[in-house]
């Protein structure tokens, strides 16, 4: 897949094939979905992206999230994946993700996955932190996401790896140490999710206990500002940082740092961040600060706040638009008469 812009037809298969409910989980409300997918639906979905995506299909896969799809029903699991295969062949998706715990892949299910096309397996390690893991009842350890991850790419399958954030009894420092363990297995891509305390999981016993803090959504957005960079630099591809915008997940979060455009959050603190920087080896005043017009919204962060921001740490800053501006960029100037 191009490194452009990732699109998946996504395909909720909720908590089919888990051995055990985390204390975080509740795909139900995660995904809305009530009942499990049939193939007619992975083909009716299929087919209203490819309506949708138009030229942009090339650049799509068809991808079943939630559950352990690799530990369902093997005749269910072949009946997905056959439909799913068909599509792709029919419209011209880019090949098929699945989306399954790190000791579900044993090499007789890969070599299934392999047979029906699929291109991507995504593996949620969530921590590798042993002890994290324990607390949070997720019955795999750090070393077998280890192994997990090679046999994937042993196969010759894009790696996608999960982490979250926050999760009970973690900290920045286990959450940093995790991400440099899941660098190190070397995936092509990574999700990162901060965790929220939705209704009827054990985090919502431990939250209303007493037991358990989440993170305040300053804290993760700090926190994942600091992460974003350390995948993209070692060539690493966040291709999600939230959970999905959806009205129920919104309506029914109980605590936790939820927010519908939480990477532009993360993406406009660290923008800020990186001019703060900057800014700072000339000394207060005004200044101008060109960026791409695509990148405005990001770069005064949402409601202005990196702008009010700048100006209490004594820079006076006017943004202006300029195409000749690389992505993510910048260019300062002084201005004497603002």
């Amino acid at each position: 897949m191009s490194r452009g812009k990732h699109f998946n037809v996504a395909i909720f298969v909720p908590h089919v094939g888990c051995p055990r409910q985390c204390s975080f989980c509740n795909q139900h409300t995660i995904t809305g979905d009530a009942g499990q997918p049939a193939p007619e639906d992975v083909k009716e979905a299929a087919y209203t992206a490819f309506r949708s995506l138009g030229d942009r299909v090339s650049q799509a896969e068809i991808a079943f999230f939630g559950g352990s799809f690799t530990a369902i029903d093997k005749g269910y699991m072949e009946s997905l994946l056959q439909a799913a295969r068909e599509c792709v062949k029919l419209y011209g998706f880019t090949g098929i993700r699945v989306s399954t715990r790190p000791d579900a892949v044993e090499m007789p299910v890969l070599r299934l996955l392999q047979a029906y096309g699929v291109t991507a397996v995504e593996l949620g390690a969530q921590s590798m932190d042993d002890r994290v893991l324990a607390l949070n009842s997720r019955g795999h350890t750090a070393a077998q996401t280890v192994e997990g991850a090679k046999r994937v790419k042993g196969m010759g399958f894009s790696l996608g790896l999960q982490m979250m954030t926050g999760l009970y009894g973690d900290t920045d420092q286990t959450a940093l140490e995790t991400a440099d363990k899941l660098i190190a297995l070397q995936p092509d891509t990574i999700r990162i999710y901060p965790t929220v305390v939705l209704p009827g999981t054990g985090l919502e016993d431990l939250y209303r206990q007493g037991a358990y803090r989440p993170q305040t959504l300053e804290e993760a957005v700090a926190l994942c500002a600091r992460l974003l960079p350390r995948f993209e630099e070692a060539g690493v591809r966040v291709i999600r940082m939230g959970l999905h915008a959806e009205q129920k997940v919104e309506a029914q979060a109980i605590a936790g740092p939820y927010h519908p455009a939480f990477r532009q959050l993360v993406e406009s603190r660290i923008f800020l961040q990186r001019v703060e920087r900057e800014l700072s080896k000339r000394g207060p005043g005004a200044y101008e600060v060109s960026v791409k017009p695509n990148c405005l919204s990001t770069a005064q962060g949402q409601r202005k706040e990196n702008l009010d921001r700048l100006l209490q740490a004594g820079f006076r800053v006017r943004l202006l638009q300029d195409e000749d501006v690389p992505e993510k960029g910048f260019v300062i100037k002084q201005e004497r008469n603002l």
